[in-house]
């Protein structure tokens, strides 16, 4: 019986020990994987800290592109990531342009937008055939071009920009607002105001009120609009509110009944946005949005005012490369010239 009990001690004692050597194992595995989850966790923190920047660049006007990108990438110290985006025949005219000038030190991915998504989603009849380019939707679909950050910054290629990007990204965005934008409403004051008749800064300038579809928004014709040419978005936001979708739906709308041509005045990019994002947008700085620079050859800015400008925006027919413009001295200082000798200024050209 003394020799039966001492093996049952013995037993018992070799279980405790299997098992505190299983509860070892099982807690330091813990240990492990928790940490393996923290260095994981912090990969989108270090995504944080590169600021992506998409715009597109068109073949007839590639030169924007490039000196948008020239102005901010010299403004700043912030670890930048140009997303270019451009057609199938022209991503590799982007990537030498890029590789062959002074942007050679840029951190870039040229990404190519198929134009086959637009199908039957765009009206071929329009008073201003250049805003149906399909680069123009290139910012409805930001999630399919983007896919590891979780802020972006879309701009207009007809931009330059003054201030460090940095603090355009730091734009802060209320819960539950895929994007920011800047308020027509929050024009600064001109020399020659006057000469902006006919700027659209509310909705009556892009919808067509008289159709049912429009009416049936609720949403005021004297509503102040907002201009999407600069946009910083949040893609959790974007997708999980199925912004995309929304705006196709939209624009699919007009194909069918012809809510918001631009003959209105207004812009089949624009306009779609306007709807999806009433009332769910944060604000951008002022500042960083200064824009109808293109709206009339006569109408300027003071010198001043520009100075404090952190972005410029020649929106409109009179772009700074084309003749006539104003303020295309601004706009020069940043043009990076064309390697293939394609792309050249309208003064150089007279």
């Amino acid at each position: 019986m003394a020799l039966l009990r001492k093996i049952n001690q013995v037993l018992l004692f070799l279980l405790i020990v299997t098992l505190c050597g299983i509860l070892y194992k099982k807690v330091h595995k813990g240990t492990v994987l928790k940490n393996e989850a923290g260095e994981d966790s912090g990969t989108p923190e270090e995504l944080d800290a590169e600021i992506p920047v998409v715009i597109c660049a068109a073949a007839g006007r590639m030169g924007a592109a490039m000196a948008a990108i020239n102005s901010i990438y010299s403004n700043t110290d912030a670890n930048i990531l140009f997303y270019v985006v451009g057609l199938r025949n022209t991503l590799s005219r982007i990537r030498k342009w890029i590789e062959h000038s002074k942007l050679r030190e840029i951190n870039f991915k040229v990404v190519e937008f198929n134009p086959m998504v637009l199908k039957g989603k765009i009206r071929p009849d329009s008073a201003r055939p250049e805003l149906l380019q399909p680069l123009n939707f290139v910012r409805f679909y930001l999630p399919l071009l983007i896919h590891q950050h979780e802020k972006v910054i879309y701009l207009d290629d007809d931009v330059i920009v003054q201030g460090d990007i940095q603090e355009l990204y730091d734009t802060t965005l209320a819960l539950g607002h895929a994007a920011a934008f800047s308020d027509d409403c929050d024009l600064p004051s001109l020399q020659d105001r006057h000469r902006l008749v006919g700027l659209q800064n509310t909705y009556m300038g892009f919808l067509d009120y008289r159709k049912k579809t429009i009416k049936d928004l609720g949403i005021s014709p004297s509503t102040c609009s907002f201009n999407p040419g600069v946009i910083v978005a949040n893609m959790t936001e974007w997708k999980h509110q199925r912004i995309t979708k929304q705006l196709e739906r939209w624009m699919q709308k007009n194909v069918e009944e012809n809510l918001y041509s631009s003959s209105l005045g207004g812009e089949v990019a624009t306009s779609p946005m306007l709807i999806v994002f009433h009332g769910k947008y944060s604000t951008i700085n002022p500042l960083w949005h200064i824009r109808h620079l293109g709206w009339s050859p006569d109408t300027r800015y003071s010198e001043h005012f520009l100075q404090e400008a952190k972005l410029l925006h020649w929106n409109g027919r009179h772009k700074p490369w084309d003749f006539p413009s104003v303020h295309n001295d601004l706009w020069e200082s940043w043009f990076v010239p064309d390697p293939a000798g394609i792309f050249k200024l309208s003064h150089q050209n007279r």
